[in-house]
């Protein structure tokens, strides 16, 4: 840990951590709650995410105006995001509204009122919210492929919940799940830019005193079984996500895996878009991804493509996973380690990623990690082990979604089949 970043638990169990940023004449401060979609029971979920919309609609002593109000009166921002397994609360300000900020998280964290005029007018957005994804392709085939990926499970439930879903939801739904969930030691109070720690401390103290302390119980453990989800829609195009179960965060792979996505698909010079877009001009776009959770992870592949160029764009996305498996060059890891570098480094040029970052360190670590460390740990990924970390994901059991005209994409045993050959 450096001078800079400082971290305190309180007797209540809530840590405090900031970034003091020299130079800077702005602070981001946030309210980062470890609970998300796979903390949720069916019958809970979409609650995280109706409890996010919810926090800016009212408290004891403010309106839903009065918080907009009072951030924007000083040229400030605030905002809030739901994941998996983790549900935000931010500001950012200039640095002598700090304690404006610190004030605002709080109070919505723990005097949110919950009206039920609100309530039913907030249950109308979210429920505009899902159309909105149901009806832009290319962003609702992630759920389904995160459905089938992990069947019947709070880890492949959406993040928005359901229609059904929220249209019953009740608030003691809301109010419990909150209770049992924003708890003093689920959540990091986190901070950085123009700041001194210990200002931050009393902020902290002062606001999120009356947060409840009794800790929620384990989450379920994500359980990866794969599979295929189509669903034939009158589309341009057919989107594709292909997918194969990964490693977590804290998995000796990580760093190999997420180089592993860079040099495949994660930019203009990886070999995914060299080969698909611009040699055979068979997409618009299509890139990989890693995500990692705290217990399991995915890889996945996304496409959108013709109905006719569909056939052939998934044969020679299979011939690119073989071939990365039976080697990488030193070249195009040089490159993609500098891509993620450099990604890494410039994040550290925003007080509110420096934020995020911290939060999230400690929620997955237990602790901030230096961004040398983890510099050191991608300078120690070899093109052995990105070979390696490529045979364990793409001989893994795949997961396929396919929605729009797809009656040219391969079905899973015939791609499980070219992967096994």
């Amino acid at each position: 840990m450096t001078d800079a970043i400082q971290v305190t638990r309180l007797p209540s169990g809530l840590i405090v951590a900031t970034e003091t940023m020299e130079r800077v004449e702005t602070v981001s401060f946030g309210a980062y709650v470890a609970t998300g979609t796979r903390s949720e029971t069916a019958a809970e979920n979409g609650a995280s995410h109706f409890l996010e919309h919810m926090a800016f609609k009212g408290t004891t002593r403010r309106s839903a105006a009065d918080i907009a109000e009072e951030v924007e009166n000083v040229g400030g921002q605030i905002n809030a995001y739901t994941a998996r397994e983790q549900t935000a609360y931010y500001v950012k300000l200039l640095k002598e509204d700090l304690a404006l900020g610190a004030d605002i998280i709080g109070d919505i964290l723990t005097h949110s009122t919950f009206a039920p005029d609100e309530m039913e007018r907030e249950r109308g957005v979210i429920l505009q919210e899902i159309g909105q994804a149901n009806d832009t392709p290319d962003d609702i085939i992630f759920d389904r492929f995160q459905e089938i990926a992990y069947p019947d499970q709070p880890m492949g439930r959406p993040v928005l919940g359901t229609e059904g879903g929220i249209a019953a939801m009740g608030r003691d739904v809301l109010t419990g799940y909150m209770q049992r969930h924003y708890a003093a030691g689920n959540i990091v109070v986190a901070a950085a830019g123009a700041l001194t720690h210990e200002a931050v401390v009393d902020l902290a103290r002062q606001h999120f005193a009356d947060l409840p302390a009794a800790m929620p119980g384990p989450v379920l453990p994500g359980a990866y079984r794969g599979g295929e989800f189509r669903e034939a829609r009158e589309l341009d195009q057919v989107h594709i996500v292909l997918g194969f179960p990964s490693v977590a965060y804290d998995d000796p792979d990580y760093y190999p895996v997420l180089l592993l996505s860079t040099l495949l698909g994660g930019g203009m010079s990886s070999r995914l878009f060299q080969e698909i877009r611009e040699k055979r001009g068979l997409v618009y776009s299509i890139y990989s991804f890693s995500a990692p959770f705290m217990d399991s992870g995915l890889f996945g592949i996304y496409a959108g493509t013709g109905e006719v160029e569909a056939e052939e764009l998934v044969p020679v996305t299979l011939e690119e996973l073989r071939k990365v498996q039976k080697g990488v060059t030193e070249a195009e890891l040089h490159r993609a380690r500098a891509q993620v570098k450099a990604s890494l480094l410039m994040s550290l040029e925003s007080t509110g990623s420096r934020c995020e970052q911290l939060a999230r360190q400690i929620q997955v670590f237990g602790r901030p990690v230096p961004t040398a460390e983890t510099v050191a740990k991608l300078n120690t990924v070899t093109v052995e082990s990105v070979r390696r970390a490529a045979m364990r994901v793409f001989r893994a059991t795949p997961t396929l979604a396919a929605m729009g005209p797809a009656d040219k994409v391969p079905h899973l045993p015939a791609i499980a089949e070219k992967l096994a050959a």
